[in-house]
C-alpha cells in the first residue's frame, strides 16, 4: 500500500520554562497580557507533521512518501530522511523562501507555547498529487495533515478528483478554520485524525453531530492522551486501544505524530485497525519519552518486547512478521 503523507517540513526550536504558565497569568488582565519566559534549555531539531509522520513510518519499513515544500536548507535534512527509509522525492524546494520553523516553550507541567513560521511551506499549494502518483506508481491513501492551508483545500479537492482515499488531519491548522474549510476539508474523508479537543472543536465549528461526523466519513480516529485512542465507524462497535506504560515523560512534541506513523505503518501492512493503533500507540510512547520528534531509536528487539508487554504474544507475533 502506498501511502503518500502531505503537510508541514520544519525545523523545531524547542524551550523548556522551569516554572507554570498558568502562575504568570493575570486573570482579569489576559486581554492585554505581554510576557517573556526566560528559558533553561534550546533543542534545536527535525520537524514539521509531515516529516514526524514520515521518519515513524520510515523506521517501521512502511516507505512513506513525504509531499511538502522545503527551502534550499533543506538538503540536510533530505539526507536524513532518505537515510531513514523516506521518500523525498516529491518535495518542492522553494527558491526564496527559507524552510518553516516551530517555536515551542513547555513549562514544568508540560504545558506548551508556540509559534510556527509557514516559510516554504506557503508553495505546498503548487504541488500536484497527480505528479506524485505518477512518480511512484499510484498512490493509494493520501494524509493530508497541517499545512499550508489553500494547499490543503488543494489536495482534498485533488483526491477527491481523482478518487484518491484520503485522511483528513487538520491539527495545529484547526485554530485558523472556520467551519466551511472544515467542512470542505472533512467530507468524505477516508479516516479523520484529531485529539480529544480537536474533535469537540470541529464539531462546534461546524455545527456537527458526533453522528453527523461519522455520517461523512469513513473511520474516525481520536487520540486521547494517556488514555490511548478511540476509533470509531457508523454503524460499528467503538474500538479503544491503550497506551504503554510510559518510562518517563521527556518531552510530549509530535507525540500525536508519532501515532499517526504508527497507525499508517499498520495500515500500510494491512494490518487491522486495532493493531495499526496499538502500533500508533507504542511509537506515540517512544516520541514522549524522548526530547525532539525524530530522536527516538525504534530498535525492533525492545520494541517488540515492551509491545508484547501492552497487547500480548498474539499482536506481538503479528506485529513482527511485518518488522522482520
Amino acid at each position: 500500500m502506498r501511502i503518500a503523507v502531505s503537510g508541514s517540513i520544519a525545523h523545531d526550536h524547542l524551550m523548556t520554562f522551569p516554572g507554570r504558565f498558568a502562575d504568570q497569568l493575570v486573570g482579569d488582565q489576559l486581554h492585554t497580557v505581554s510576557l517573556s519566559f526566560l528559558v533553561d534549555s534550546l533543542e534545536v531539531r527535525r520537524g514539521g507533521v509531515a516529516a514526524n509522520i514520515c521518519f515513524g513510518m520510515g523506521q517501521l519499513g512502511a516507505s512513506p512518501i513525504l509531499v511538502g515544500a522545503a527551502g534550499a536548507d533543506f538538503e540536510e535534512y533530505r539526507a536524513w530522511l532518505d537515510r531513514h527509509g523516506v521518500d523525498t522525492g516529491s518535495v518542492r524546494i522553494s527558491e526564496v523562501l527559507h524552510t518553516a520553523r516551530f517555536v515551542c516553550t513547555t513549562d514544568a507541567d508540560h504545558n506548551q507555547i508556540g509559534s510556527f513560521y509557514t516559510g516554504a511551506m506557503s508553495e505546498a499549494r503548487l504541488i500536484e498529487l497527480q505528479s506524485v502518483a505518477d512518480r511512484v506508481g499510484g498512490l493509494d491513501l493520501v494524509h493530508i495533515g497541517a499545512d499550508d492551508p489553500e494547499g490543503m483545500l488543494r489536495h482534498t479537492e485533488e483526491c477527491r478528483t481523482r478518487n484518491i482515499p484520503f485522511a483528513a488531519d487538520f491539527s495545529q491548522q484547526l485554530a485558523r478554520m472556520g467551519g466551511e474549510e472544515i467542512k470542505l476539508l472533512t467530507e468524505g474523508a477516508a479516516y479523520l485524525f484529531s485529539n480529544e479537543y480537536e474533535k469537540a472543536l470541529i464539531e462546534s465549528k461546524t455545527g456537527w453531530t458526533a453522528a453527523q461526523v461519522l455520517e461523512r466519513v469513513g473511520i474516525r480516529v481520536t487520540t486521547l492522551g494517556p488514555r490511548g485512542v478511540l476509533i470509531e465507524q457508523a454503524g460499528q462497535a467503538p474500538i479503544e486501544v491503550r497506551c504503554p506504560e510510559e518510562e518517563r515523560k521527556a518531552d510530549p512534541t509530535g507525540v500525536g505524530d508519532g501515532f499517526r506513523a504508527g497507525f499508517l505503518a499498520g495500515l500500510a501492512w494491512g494490518a487491522s485497525l486495532e493493531r495499526s493503533a496499538q502500533v500508533g500507540c507504542m511509537v506515540a510512547t517512544l516520541v514522549i519519552e524522548t526530547v525532539g520528534t525524530q530522536e527516538y531509536t525504534l530498535s525492533r528487539g525492545p520494541f517488540m518486547e515492551r509491545f508484547r508487554k501492552t497487547y500480548g504474544p498474539e499482536a506481538a507475533d503479528e506485529v513482527m512478521a511485518h518488522l522482520q
